[in-house]
C-alpha cells in the first residue's frame, strides 16, 4: 500500500517504520513545515491515510481525506465535540474512517476487560469505581481519549452512574477520572473498584509507542477496500 502520514512527529516516525518493514510505501509525509502539501490531488495518489496530529487541525485532514478518496485512519484525540459531523461527511462521501481512541491491540482488548468488570460490578454497591490515567507531559488532552472510553464504558454500564467527571472528588452518581502528566509516560490507565474490605483493580500500562504505530498500520490495511464507519471491534472481532 502507498500510505500518507498526515503527522510527522515521534508517532509518525513509529508508523513509518513499521509500515515500511510490513511492505508499505510512506508516499506522503505532512507535518508542519510543508502542510501546504496536504492536498487532495497528492492524497489521491495513496491508498490509505493514517493522520496524528492535534485537535485543532484533524478534523479539516479527515474531510480531505474523504475528499480524495481515501481511506483514513484518525489517531488524533480531542476532536469528539464534532465526531456526529465527521461521521456524516464520510457518510455522505461514502468514504471510510477508522475510528479508534487508541489503535493498541493491548488496550482494545482492556476495553473489553473493563466492560466485563462493569458487568460483574453492576449492582454491588459497597465498591466504588474510580479512574486513574497517567501520560506524559506533551499530550494536549485531558482525560486522554482512552480514558474517556474507559469511562463511557463504566457509565453506560452501571446503574448508578450518570456520567464522569475529570477531577478526584465527585459526587455519588458521577465516575472520578483523575488525570496525571508527568515525564514521558506512554499511557497508564488503571479501573479501581475499592470497598472497606478490599479493593479491585485492573490496569494497562504501554512500554512504549510501538504498541499504538502497528495497531495503526494495521487499521490501515483493514481499511483498505472497505466503506464507512470502521472501529476496532471490527478489525479485533470483538
Amino acid at each position: 500500500m502507498k500510505i500518507a502520514l498526515i503527522g510527522y512527529g515521534k508517532m509518525g516516525k513509529e508508523i513509518e517504520k513499521i509500515a515500511v518493514s510490513r511492505g508499505h510505501e510512506i508516499n506522503l509525509k505532512i507535518d508542519i513545515n510543508n502542510s501546504d502539501e496536504l492536498t487532495v490531488e497528492n492524497l489521491s495518489k495513496c491508498d490509505a491515510a493514517i493522520e496524528f496530529t492535534i485537535p485543532a487541525s484533524a478534523v479539516d485532514n479527515y474531510f480531505k481525506c474523504f475528499e480524495a478518496g481515501i481511506p483514513v485512519v484518525s489517531g488524533t484525540t480531542g476532536w469528539l465535540e464534532r465526531k456526529e459531523e465527521v461521521f456524516n461527511k464520510c457518510k455522505s462521501r461514502n468514504g471510510t474512517f477508522f475510528y479508534g481512541s487508541n489503535f493498541s491491540i493491548g488496550v482494545n482488548l482492556f476495553f473489553e476487560l473493563n466492560r466485563n468488570l462493569a458487568r460483574l460490578m453492576a449492582g454491588r454497591h459497597e465498591y466504588t469505581p474510580v479512574m486513574k490515567e497517567v501520560h506524559h507531559t506533551q499530550k494536549l488532552d485531558s482525560p486522554s481519549g482512552t480514558a474517556i472510553s474507559l469511562a463511557e464504558d463504566i457509565t453506560d454500564i452501571l446503574p448508578d452512574k450518570k456520567g464522569w467527571v475529570n477531577k478526584a472528588d465527585a459526587p455519588s452518581d458521577m465516575l472520578p477520572v483523575i488525570s496525571e502528566r508527568t515525564g514521558n509516560v506512554p499511557g497508564i490507565h488503571t479501573v479501581k473498584y475499592d470497598s472497606e474490605t478490599d479493593y479491585i483493580e485492573i490496569t494497562h500500562s504501554a512500554k512504549s509507542r510501538k504498541g499504538f504505530a502497528l495497531g495503526a498500520v494495521l487499521a490501515a490495511e483493514f481499511s483498505y477496500g472497505k466503506k464507512g464507519i470502521i472501529t476496532m471491534k471490527d478489525m479485533l472481532n470483538i
